[in-house]
């Protein structure tokens, strides 16, 4: 077959009815080893991979035309080192992939998948801004230029599980196993939930928006490493989740979205912490700077507050997503021990408690903090019911207490609540399942979620 020569390194070749341009041996009907200089490639053979030639440099291909991309057609078009725009219509096939850079304007008039995976999956250093949807908590997520974090949906209690406390455990005539449940925004008595493995009180929680962590305890007489969980939206048993790194009881428990930390097991300082969507041990945390036996803490998205339990008045705080030691936060103004501890994502309120010494005396005082401003605690308002070794839970708008202890009655099946963001006096929620004192209590939309 004749060669025509049409420039310098450059050769026209038909062979058979396949032409080749730059090749002596063309694969299909025009094979070009080489960059194609184009007004106008819109046409039947679609988009094709543009590969560069030496001496030839086009970095940009226009598209006027109403082009159609199917699984079909050639590519991979990521390989293209310039710029396709497309001005007209563009339609991409189901089972087709398309990937492309940064688009400045998207507009859907239907529907979109984001990327996917477990909490294990994520990219650790993604851009800032990036979203995609969390397996584990069902959830949207982002990735703020420091740590990925939930996008935050409250309108979930119409109809939905949004808003459950579960209450577990505790201390009456004998320990018990028994597990209920109300739903925070509305008033109510308690409901069966199911069973702990193990009978115990004086019991460390934490949770997401779907798993509830329950750990230690006192079986009686003696104390628990044992950790289990449960499944908020479900009733059933709790199931085994790992072991902390020392017995305890009488400790404070707090979380995040994703992590939960016990602050004072075996009654010292020390801090354990879990990642609550994966099953696992407890990890050493940090310490706080008093003992946390008898303590509480609340917790916004980012930042968790402990009182140490004891008399002792001060606060600790520390960053939930960073191991490490607590800092100071500020006094709580009482010396009363075994009060309660809830919060939304700003503030923090801790209630009743009682005077470890005579004359014995039950508190009905409830104070609030600022999670996000280290300082004392302030007046809230009064209890319904004098209350101590009670549990505390919460919504972003209300607070639930939750059974407890008088000291010249014994176990209360009472419940009350408060509006947390204005002060005022509590108000009478219903009635639980049992009377009990130190129990368990956790919800699926307390102040850490939307942080990790």
């Amino acid at each position: 077959m004749p060669s025509i020569r049409i420039g310098l390194s450059t050769d026209f070749n038909l062979v058979g009815e396949q032409v080749g341009i730059g090749t002596t041996n063309p694969a299909a009907r025009l094979d070009v080893a080489g960059q194609i200089l184009a007004d106008n490639t819109a046409g039947s053979g679609g988009v094709s991979t543009f590969r560069e030639y030496q001496g030839f440099h086009q970095t940009q291909s226009n598209i006027a035309n109403n082009v159609l991309i199917d699984n079909s057609s050639s590519g991979p078009f990521s390989s293209l080192s310039g710029e396709i725009r497309i001005t007209g219509e563009t339609t991409v096939s189901s089972g087709s992939t398309v990937e492309i850079g940064k688009t400045k304007t998207l507009t859907i008039t239907d529907k979109f998948a984001v990327p996917f995976g477990d909490t294990n999956s994520r990219d650790n250093t993604p851009e800032a801004g990036t979203t995609r949807f969390n397996q584990d908590f069902g959830t949207l997520e982002f990735f703020d230029g420091n740590n990925w974090k939930t996008v935050n949906s409250y309108a979930r209690y119409h109809g939905g599980a949004a808003g459950r406390a579960v209450s577990a455990g505790g201390e009456a005539s004998s320990n018990i196993t028994t597990m209920e449940y109300v739903r925070i925004p509305t008033t109510g008595n308690g409901i069966n939930f199911g069973d702990l493995q193990e009978a115990r009180f004086a019991i460390g929680r934490g949770s997401s928006s779907t798993r509830g962590l329950f750990a230690g305890g006192d079986p009686g007489p003696s104390t628990s490493n044992r950790i289990e969980y449960l499944t908020i939206t479900s009733e059933g048993n709790a199931i085994d989740f790992g072991v902390l790194t020392a017995a305890g009881r009488c400790f404070s428990g707090t979380s995040s979205s994703t992590r939960a930390l016990f602050g004072g097991v075996n009654a010292s300082n020390t801090v354990n912490y879990v990642e609550i969507a994966t099953l696992g041990d407890g990890i050493s945390f940090g310490d706080l700077n008093n003992t946390g036996n008898k303590g509480y803490a609340v917790s916004s998205p980012t930042r968790a507050v402990f009182n140490g339990g004891g008399t002792y008045q001060r606060m600790d705080m520390m960053t939930i997503a960073s191991k490490g030691n607590a800092t100071a936060f500020g006094e709580i103004g009482s010396d009363s021990v075994q009060k309660t501890g809830l919060s939304n994502s700003v503030r923090g309120i801790f209630a009743g408690g009682y005077r470890g010494e005579s004359p014995y005396y039950t508190e009905t005082a409830m104070v609030y903090i600022n999670i996000a401003s280290a300082g004392n605690s302030q007046n809230f308002g009064d209890l319904v019911q004098q209350s101590s070794k009670f549990g505390g839970v919460s919504t972003q708008t209300r607070g639930l207490f939750i059974c407890g202890n008088h000291v010249n009655v014994g176990s209360l099946n009472t419940m009350q609540y408060v509006t947390i963001s204005t002060q005022g006096d509590a108000i009478d929620f219903g009635d639980a399942v049992v009377a009990a004192s130190n129990r368990g209590n956790l919800s699926d939309s307390h102040g850490g979620l939307g942080g990790f």
